[in-house]
């Protein structure tokens, strides 16, 4: 087993892995910028190295600073989480180099599933089910024309080496296609180094479905089922759930012995996840995700694997826990994003001081989160608040548990995205579980969340506000006499 860990991240993910490592007592080494000094993670670690100024290129995108610090506290191992250098081949070749374990994917299968065309050849090689399109690079707008016409308008051009959604531009006709070729290129270059960029076939309005897979170093490799990713904005999750509306238990098997295929391809050990579009009964492999997920806690509460527990064992040398046949989901979990967002200023980021902080607590309910009152959020980084991850045992009863634990969850300081989430889990479609990747769009979304949180606003000092949060206390003065935790006030 690893005996120290450094976590070369932030936030809740930082506190997530730390909790996993104490648990197997393993130590943790946290690394932060000047901007986090006060972070709850930093508080949690068992050590903790300044390294560097608030800008993430400053600090926590430093190789050789990272490194620098792992040697010199003695870590014999370093975990990503996610984002910043989660699936960066050449800081896991660091790693290798100077003999440090990263706590992920080998890198073969790290550079296989960081290049969307060769991940794609892989893939179409073996069988997996891809989105139609070519298997390289397009050079030139000419040829771009020439593949467009092949597999029909619309196409999608894709940045090879993308994600988070950059890099990516529907094409309607051949008269848009030289600008957005060379729009494309460009911001690939400049985001990722690497302006090589391919064509798929547009599949419109489709559901975004993944399944999580996680690998030993045997070569034992099992899938724990999905998650559907179909509420986004601007290519971004914004709230996830399991098991999809979408799939019928044969589609469930199939896409799942798919997925295992897709790791098995690429020599795959540790945790990854497979994404896949589906529309009308049919699912194209799009790619994998070589690293831990945001939305990973929900399928911990339909397996009960601890993912980030597994990851640890399984870069200690260690067998998976389970087969295949132990893994039997039950109940149905969502999470929603809890962003430091501003809905009256479309959604832009609003990083400040939180001055209020009470989390919703009961049965079913797991929060993940990083801050606490009094904490700031950096303007360096990601949003994040908080994940909250419900479980119930089945979706009506999941959908009222968000519903309850949204109403309690208290932030005051910082604008955020309760309402959105709010608004969500009322709408129809959501509800009916008939909704794709165009839902936000397609039902105004936005729209109905602006006027939700006018509506909040003009009842924030009215009478039922009063009459609330009355009878919240009356409720906390009988859990207060019984030992049990109060609700917060709305």
């Amino acid at each position: 087993m690893l005996k120290k860990v450094l976590i070369a991240n932030r936030g809740e993910i930082a506190l997530r892995i730390m909790r996993a490592c104490k648990e197997l007592g393993i130590g943790t080494i946290a690394v932060y910028s000047d901007a986090d000094q006060k972070a709850l993670f930093v508080r949690y670690a068992d050590e903790k190295y300044n390294i560097g100024p608030g800008p993430a290129s400053q600090s926590y995108l430093n190789k050789d600073k990272i490194i620098e610090v792992a040697k010199d506290s003695g870590a014999d191992g370093i975990h990503p989480g996610y984002g910043f250098m989660a699936e960066d081949a050449t800081f896991a070749e660091l790693c290798d180099k100077n003999d440090i374990e990263f706590i992920g994917p080998p890198v073969s299968a790290m550079k296989l599933m960081g290049s969307k065309i060769d991940s794609k050849k892989s893939m179409m090689k073996a069988g997996v089910h891809v989105v139609p399109g070519v298997t390289e690079a397009i050079k030139d707008h000419e040829k771009a024309k020439d593949v467009a016409h092949e597999i029909g308008y619309p196409v999608m051009l894709k940045a090879s080496a993308g994600g988070g959604g950059i890099g990516i531009q529907k094409v309607d006709n051949e008269k848009q296609m030289e600008k957005a070729l060379a729009s494309v290129k460009q911001l690939a270059k400049n985001s990722f180094g690497n302006d090589a960029v391919f064509i798929e076939k547009f599949i419109g309005d489709p559901r975004h479905i993944e399944y999580q897979v996680i690998g030993d170093k045997d070569g034992n490799i099992i899938h724990l089922y999905e998650r559907e990713c179909s509420v986004q904005r601007r290519h971004q999750k914004l709230i996830e759930e399991t098991p999809s509306c979408a799939l019928t238990p044969e589609l469930r098997e199939e896409m799942g012995k798919q997925a295992v295929l897709a790791a098995e391809t690429a020599d795959y050990y540790n945790a990854g996840t497979c994404e896949f579009m589906f529309k009308d009964g049919k699912y194209y492999f799009l790619e994998m995700n070589a690293r831990l997920q945001v939305e990973h806690p929900i399928t911990e509460a339909t397996t009960g694997v601890d993912l980030a527990r597994e990851q640890l064992r399984v870069a200690s040398g260690l067998p998976l826990e389970n087969t295949q046949d132990d893994i039997h989901p039950r109940g149905h979990a969502i999470e929603c994003r809890i962003n430091a967002e501003d809905p009256l200023n479309n959604f832009a980021p609003a990083p400040g001081k939180i001055t209020r902080y009470a989390e919703p607590s009961g049965p079913g309910i797991r929060i993940d989160s990083g801050v606490y009152r009094g904490f700031e959020i950096p303007p360096y980084y990601d949003s994040m608040i908080a994940k909250l991850i419900i479980w119930a045992e089945d979706r009506d009863r999941a959908i009222a548990r968000v519903k309850r634990a949204l109403w309690e969850f208290q932030i005051g300081g910082v604008r955020h995205n309760i309402p959105f989430h709010q608004v969500v889990m009322d709408n129809q479609q959501w509800r009916q579980g008939t909704y794709d990747t165009s839902f936000i769009p397609r039902y105004q979304i936005l729209d109905q969340v602006i006027e939700h949180v006018k509506t909040l606003k003009s009842q924030s000092s009215g009478p039922k506000v009063a009459a609330a949060m009355a009878a919240v206390q009356a409720v906390n003065v009988a859990m207060t006499s019984q030992n049990q935790p109060q609700i917060p006030t709305p």
